[in-house]
């Protein structure tokens, strides 16, 4: 005699209702640079550059356990890509993807140097690395040195055009990256991630290649935080290595990816949003901003250590971004939830 003991399913919505209002939102976003002053855009472009980091660390962090404070070193390599093809009369724009793969590329040496170390010495060494990094852009004169170089091929742009086709830029490179890592842990390699961030000793004995996961997700945040840093060329029409290879970059995406959090894909876009709200609220108190940024994320780490979607999440089953499975008793309704494992 068998037993239905449920149904298994991926969400507790329709697939198709969550595309339609992403699709919608997708496309307003996309008009925004008709329908709002560019003061507005502006705002997101700078969201999106925050979002698309954040989701970086939160892939590299949250499931891959590695805790990284050197992202920007990546962010400088995106931005001296770009600067670099542009010196050579490539459009912009169009050394984005270049960016982007020079990252994933510049990550590959340095990973087999990093994952020797782990824990805080890791940590430390991906720092050491954006350092050095920094020092040799540095003494490469034709970069401009210390004192940085302008981005050459956009200056004689409308000022109009230029803010729209950055904002456009910025919107495919954070939507890029959320569905890449969409994808990514609804894959065969999410499903080896997410064992190892839940026990990454469990995830070994059941013949996990925990290294090689790692590696992949490595690389694939080098590539996202490199194509940030090539938007933040663009955007700020001036290279500077005391600006792209600033720690202050990874300060923002892991205060991001803490407020929101860390383990989601939701966490990153709640952390972002709030962090960008508090800059804009809080910036005519000078540095005094940073200091309520810092004792907001203190409040998040001591006594909601999930952020704010983790709130909400031991709440309510709702996701977003369904990579997990939900199982439903076969005698309630479909909004009634059994049990819930992610992967």
């Amino acid at each position: 005699m068998s037993r239905n003991l449920g149904t298994v399913s991926r969400s507790q919505y329709s697939g198709y209702y969550l595309g339609v209002v992403g699709s919608v939102a997708v496309v307003v976003l996309a008009a925004l640079p008709y329908l709002v002053a560019q003061g507005f855009t502006n705002i997101l472009i700078n969201l999106f550059i925050l979002l698309t980091l954040a989701n970086m660390w939160n892939v590299l962090a949250g499931y891959g356990g590695l805790v990284s404070v050197g992202q920007q070193a990546f962010i400088g390599v995106g931005a001296y890509t770009v600067l670099l093809m542009a010196q050579h009369g490539v459009e912009p724009f169009l050394a984005i993807p270049v960016a982007m793969v020079m990252g994933a590329v510049f990550a590959v040496p340095v990973s087999w140097f990093l994952f020797r170390l782990t824990g805080g010495y890791f940590a430390i060494a991906t720092w050491v690395v954006a350092v050095i990094a920094g020092i040799v852009i540095t003494g490469v004169p034709s970069l401009g040195g210390g004192t940085g170089a302008s981005l050459p091929g956009l200056h004689l742009m409308n000022s109009v055009l230029l803010g729209a086709l950055t904002y456009w830029a910025s919107l495919a490179v954070v939507l890029a990256s959320l569905v890449g890592v969409y994808l990514l842990l609804r894959s065969r390699l999410g499903l080896a991630l997410t064992a190892v961030r839940d026990n990454e000793i469990g995830a070994r004995s059941v013949g996990v290649k925990v290294t090689r996961a790692k590696r992949v997700v490595y690389l694939i945040s080098a590539s996202g935080c490199a194509g940030a840093g090539a938007l933040i060329a663009i955007s700020q029409l001036n290279v500077q290595a005391a600006n792209v290879f600033n720690i202050q970059w990874t300060a923002y995406m892991i205060f991001a990816v803490l407020i929101g959090g860390i383990g989601s894909i939701e966490g990153p876009i709640i952390g972002a949003v709030v962090f960008i709200v508090l800059q804009q609220s809080l910036a005519r108190f000078n540095a005094w901003y940073l200091v309520i940024v810092g004792a907001v994320a203190m409040i998040i780490a001591i006594w909601a250590r999930g952020g704010i979607w983790g709130i909400w999440a031991n709440r309510s089953s709702t996701k977003l971004f369904p990579v997990g499975y939900f199982l439903r008793k076969p005698s309630e309704k479909k909004s009634s939830v059994l049990a819930k494992t992610e992967y």
